[in-house]
């Protein structure tokens, strides 16, 4: 009992003291913060339509940077309102920066891939809904964050690959571009004609809507193969259509050479028997 009388004493006596004072300090600092946030939502704000009027960062970019200025405009109101509450901020800074050297040095991986979630970011390799090979993995980005990005495969695997290991391998976009060249090789008899050939596989092209027209499609002999004669296809095509025209192709062109006798040759093998 004695010791709890002599702590509220002190305490009594603390507030009869510094009371006033504190309590000033206290209205002050929350004033402070009423008006930074205010502000802070204003400067945002601006900072938003500006850098959407400017049309240089996508959505992913243009959420990161609103995001750090808005932390980093929130740390200079906190650093004012604890001067304000007479709490000395140099100390605590350097205290961090000695914390902040244990925890990078223990977390130097995890640091590693936010540092290349946050190139990733400002570099703009690939966006949500692109098709991409990155890191020995090929899928459909679904979801890019600073410490991982997530990707759908075709057979619907879903496959969350850290962003160190994407930021330093080479990063394929399939989808980056408006259209895509669409390679494909078509093999005939060394007994065919060739010309008739190329002109069938043009007729088959020409009839699909989805091929471009300009550039115009590629259809040469590219190979003198063991069974065949190798014909090059290389249409172009929207890259949305890219799948439907190859397996489009593949089967056209397959139906077009059997209606006219044009031979797509298995592989075969001379076997010459040994005199005796």
């Amino acid at each position: 009992m004695d010791g709890e009388t002599t702590y509220m004493d002190t305490m009594m006596q603390w507030l009869v003291e510094n009371g006033a004072d504190f309590a000033v300090k206290l209205l002050a600092a929350l004033l402070i913060l009423l008006v930074g946030k205010i502000i802070i939502g204003i400067v945002i704000s601006v900072l938003r339509k500006s850098l959407q009027k400017a049309g240089k960062f996508n959505d992913l970019q243009l959420a990161f940077l609103l995001n750090i200025s808005s932390k980093a405009l929130w740390i200079f109101v906190w650093v004012i309102v604890l001067a304000q509450l007479g709490i000395a901020v140099g100390p605590m800074i350097a205290g961090l920066g000695v914390a902040g050297f244990i925890f990078g040095f223990a977390f130097q991986d995890t640091l590693g891939n936010f540092a290349a979630g946050i190139m990733i970011l400002l570099n703009d390799p690939f966006q949500p809904g692109h098709y991409v090979e990155v890191a020995g993995h090929a899928g459909v980005v679904k979801e890019v964050h600073l410490m991982a990005t997530t990707l759908t495969t075709p057979d619907n695997k879903r496959i969350t690959i850290p962003n160190g290991g994407i930021w330093g391998t080479s990063i394929v976009n399939y989808s980056a571009m408006d259209t895509r060249r669409v390679d494909m090789t078509v093999g005939i008899s060394y007994s065919a004609d060739i010309d008739k050939a190329q002109k069938i596989v043009r007729q088959v092209l020409d009839s699909n809507a989805q091929v471009l027209k300009d550039p115009a499609p590629t259809i040469e002999v590219v190979e003198m193969a063991d069974s065949s004669v190798n014909l090059v296809v290389r249409p172009w095509v929207n890259t949305a259509d890219y799948w439907a025209v190859f397996f489009a192709t593949q089967k056209a062109v397959k139906q077009a050479f059997d209606a006219e006798d044009i031979e797509i040759p298995f592989p075969q093998v001379v076997v010459h028997k040994a005199d005796a």
